[in-house]
């Protein structure tokens, strides 16, 4: 059977593993009329190859099939009112980027439980949400992923708009039962999104890895490997398409499955899990000035660094930290070798790469996102492990 498993969600690989999967989800349902699948689309790919194969699975499988494509927020408002429009399906199924995906995660918590339902209405300043332990989700949800980075598809989280930025939700009843990896899903992806993805699983996996400041081997050389490798495996896609070439199957579906890998929980194992300021600042610039969140990421980075190898704690490790980047330099062998110091190194491969990183910043927009950013996740809540509204100001200042 073309099957892998990742923890509770069952990684499926082309349509062989679809239609085997879909082949299961029949006979668990026994004598029960044919199923009723809704079907969520992204826009961008509502007509395309990946949702054609999907759709043919289906059909197959004896599937009543109703498309819907969303065109909302992906807020509340929106969510409640896809739980309410896709109540009578059997099957949940997205075919899209991370947003899409979890929208479809969310709309279907939303419908099996009125605690979901009331907590994603709530209006309070906290980003992180973490909804009730003893909240389910009775009906299957597939993911099937069109971009890289995110690893939605495999996750225990999702995105929510909320005061004019994101909220973190989380709940162990957001992973999805199976994800569908196809590299018909990547074959129309721009290339700068393509990049893009594959710095933010490499900055997903090396941001808790720096970020706690004690051991552990066997999370640490799991960490290192899947680094490692998303160096290695995103040089070459970086070559590829420098030479004006979309990156092949086998290589786009790698990087799919470490994308995803690196969501995986034993990542993150006995590990502080607010380690990743990072993200939390480059949430809230990203939506203050409407940028791409990664455009934020690549822009933050060096300063998070270069703060880190200043001695600053509260960020992370130094010692792991030039460890780290001492593996993924070698790693790389897209070109010249990269700068020993790993601020400037990881400035150089995000140059290399073509990862788009300039941000105006003036001051006040620097001061308002700080205060937003000590708001949402800091002020009391534990999410920013300290930091005050003057040492974001500082990353951002030495940001731009």
């Amino acid at each position: 059977m073309n099957i892998a498993w990742s923890g509770s969600t069952r990684l499926l690989v082309g349509s062989a593993g679809l239609a085997d999967w879909l082949e299961d989800f029949e006979d668990a349902r026994g004598d029960s009329g044919p199923a009723g699948t809704a079907l969520l689309l992204d826009p961008a790919v509502a007509e395309s190859s990946v949702t054609a194969l999907v759709t043919e699975e289906l059909d197959r499988a004896g599937h009543t099939v109703r498309r819907i494509v969303p065109d909302g927020d992906g807020g509340p408002d929106e969510i409640l009112a896809l739980a309410g429009a896709t109540a009578d399906a059997g099957l949940i199924a997205a075919v899209g980027g991370g947003s899409l995906i979890d929208r479809a995660k969310l709309l279907a918590v939303a419908h099996e439980d009125p605690r979901a339902r009331a907590a994603l209405r709530t209006t309070g300043r906290s980003g992180l949400l973490t909804l009730d332990p003893r909240t389910r989700r009775s009906r299957p949800l597939l993911a099937v992923p069109t971009t890289i980075g995110t690893g939605a598809e495999l996750s225990r989280v999702a995105c929510l708009p909320h005061n004019s930025g994101k909220r973190l939700v989380m709940s162990d009843a957001l992973a999805p039962d199976a994800a569908l990896l196809d590299p018909s899903a990547t074959e129309t992806l721009p290339a700068d999104l393509l990049v893009e993805g594959v710095l933010e699983a490499l900055f997903r996996t090396i941001g808790p890895y720096i970020g706690n400041l004690l051991d552990r081997p066997v999370e640490d050389a799991l960490s290192e490997a899947a680094a490692t490798q998303l160096v290695r495996l995103g040089g070459e896609a970086a070559r590829q398409l420098a030479a004006g070439r979309m990156p092949g199957a086998e290589l786009r579906t790698d990087l799919a499955r470490l994308s995803g890998l690196t969501q995986s929980t034993w990542f993150s194992y006995g590990r502080d899990l607010f380690s990743t300021e990072g993200w939390m600042i480059a949430n809230e610039l990203s939506s203050a000035l409407g940028a791409r969140k990664m455009t934020a990421v690549a822009a933050l980075l060096p300063s998070l660094w270069q703060a880190v190898l200043a001695g600053d704690t509260r960020l992370g490790s130094a010692p792991r930290l030039r460890r780290v980047w001492d593996l993924l330099r070698s790693a790389d062998s897209s070109g010249d070798p990269l700068p020993a110091e790993p601020a400037a190194g990881i400035s150089a491969l995000m140059d290399r790469w073509g990862v788009a990183r300039d941000l105006t910043l003036t001051p006040p927009l620097r001061e308002t996102v700080a205060r937003r950013t000590v708001r949402t996740w800091g002020a009391g809540l534990p999410m920013l492990g300290g930091l005050r509204a003057a040492d974001v100001n500082a990353l951002l200042t030495a940001a731009a």
